[in-house]
């Protein structure tokens, strides 16, 4: 009898909770504005389903050898011809400001590339994430010269760079 109580509390407590969290997020109270940062729960969760997201995902090694120097270069080329300085940057290149309203900041990449496997870059790459600003590069076919020259990106010196991004 005591066990059925407890359950019943716990049952009650569990619709509660997803009638207020339906509420503050359906009601409006959960603002969407670029400017306003997320309550810690919300970026918690966040961050956890992105993590989790990728490490499921991301199975598929890339297709082409990530330490041709040729590939690095065409990702090199491909990184800037798309924009990617504009947000994350590059080695002497500098976010525009623009991409300082992003919400959330897009990473550090020279950091990025240590800690993410290539299946893992590849996939992001290819796919793009939701709700972050980041396109999928996949259809049109550069993901994987992108991957190449991310993974090389805490190396490359700005002079290589320059070299590499130089109008052919």
């Amino acid at each position: 009898m005591r066990t059925l109580k407890f359950l019943a509390v716990i049952g009650a407590l569990a619709i509660l909770g997803a009638i207020a969290a339906g509420t503050y997020f359906f009601g409006g109270y959960y603002s969407v504005a670029g400017t306003a940062a997320d309550p810690s729960l919300v970026a918690w969760a966040l961050a956890h389903v992105r993590a989790a997201s990728i490490e499921r995902h991301a199975r598929d090694n890339p297709p082409l050898s990530l330490d041709d120097p040729a590939i690095v270069q065409a990702g090199a080329q491909a990184f800037f011809e798309r924009g990617r300085v504009n947000c994350h940057g590059g080695p002497g290149v500098e976010w525009a400001k623009f991409s300082e309203g992003l919400h959330p900041d897009p990473p550090e990449l020279k950091e990025l590339a240590n800690e993410r496997t290539p299946p893992q870059l590849f996939w992001v790459i290819k796919n793009g994430i939701n709700m972050t600003g980041m396109p999928s590069f996949g259809a049109i076919e550069v993901s994987v010269t992108i991957v190449a020259f991310v993974k090389k990106l805490p190396s490359v010196s700005d002079d290589d760079f320059k070299v590499w991004t130089a109008p052919h």
